[in-house]
């Protein structure tokens, strides 16, 4: 679909009730089962669960009120399992390239080496009981 006819369907169905947007979504799977060119996306493990709640829902005759807050609130939540899930990855992959053995921040390091001309005074003082050594 062009994104042209795909703006001016969306304007559309902005206008109308989430009632009549439930059979707008009726005819459009309609179509999509008798004439559809590919298939549709894959949808990610959450969101096929949401639809599955959001469909048991409907055929429940639930209010559509009803529907939108509780698929609004699953949606929330399915964001949060998706960031959870990709910070998961990322510090795995953060952990996998920790060790291997040649990596930048494989292992401890060694401390930097110090010189002996420091800023910091520190290394001239006298002890303090008076016996005159530097520490």
């Amino acid at each position: 679909m062009n994104e042209h006819l795909r703006d001016r369907i969306l304007r559309k169905l902005e206008t109308l009730s989430d009632e009549r947007g439930y059979q707008v979504l009726d005819y459009v799977e309609f179509l999509e089962s008798r004439y559809a060119e590919r298939p549709s996306p894959n949808a990610n493990v959450f969101t096929r669960f949401t639809e599955a709640i959001e469909d048991k829902l409907r055929a429940g005759k639930v209010s559509a009120s009803a529907i939108a807050e509780t698929v609004g609130f699953m949606n929330r939540a399915a964001n949060v399992l998706n960031n959870a899930v990709e910070t998961g990855k990322n510090m795995a992959s953060e952990l996998v390239n920790t060790a291997r053995p040649g990596s930048p921040s494989s292992g401890p390091q060694p401390p930097p080496s110090t010189t002996t001309n420091a800023s910091s005074t520190a290394h001239d003082i006298k002890d303090p009981g008076g016996s005159g050594e530097t520490l």
